[in-house]
């Protein structure tokens, strides 16, 4: 006769788990990705949102480390001044006062994009980054 001994398969994680900070550092790069919610994310990876979201605040002061694919690259700026404007240097030399310029403008491929003084350096990132995938 057969004890009654019962078996239970349990679906999905049980207990805690460790995660290496390489792969969490991959998980919250997908939810940085536009359109993409952190509850999304969490639920493939069978985490909490709320976890989740612990990481990608470790990963805003820098404590988690994203992915080098994800990281913002950063484009070679060169500065010009259009004809017949004298540069800063020039103004310098001449002994005129040097006032800011009021902005930023990127040219490429025929497209001219104006930014005001002041814009961040993540949105000057972004920005390039978007021309440079329109190029």
């Amino acid at each position: 006769m057969e004890s009654g001994c019962r078996m239970e398969v349990l679906a999905g994680p049980t207990g805690r788990r460790r995660w290496p900070d390489e792969v969490k550092g991959r998980i919250v790069a997908e939810t940085l990705i536009a359109g993409v919610t952190v509850n999304e994310v969490a639920a493939r990876h069978g985490l909490s949102p709320h976890h989740l979201s612990e990481w990608r605040g470790r990963a805003r002061r820098g404590e988690l480390a994203l992915p080098a694919e994800d990281v913002p690259a950063f484009a070679m700026l060169e500065l010009e001044a259009p004809s017949g404007v004298p540069t800063a240097v020039e103004e310098a030399r001449a002994g005129a006062p040097l006032e800011p310029d009021g902005g930023i403008e990127i040219v490429v491929a025929g497209m001219t994009v104006r930014l005001p003084a002041g814009t961040s350096a993540g949105r000057i990132a972004e920005i390039a980054a978007a021309l440079r995938g329109a190029t």
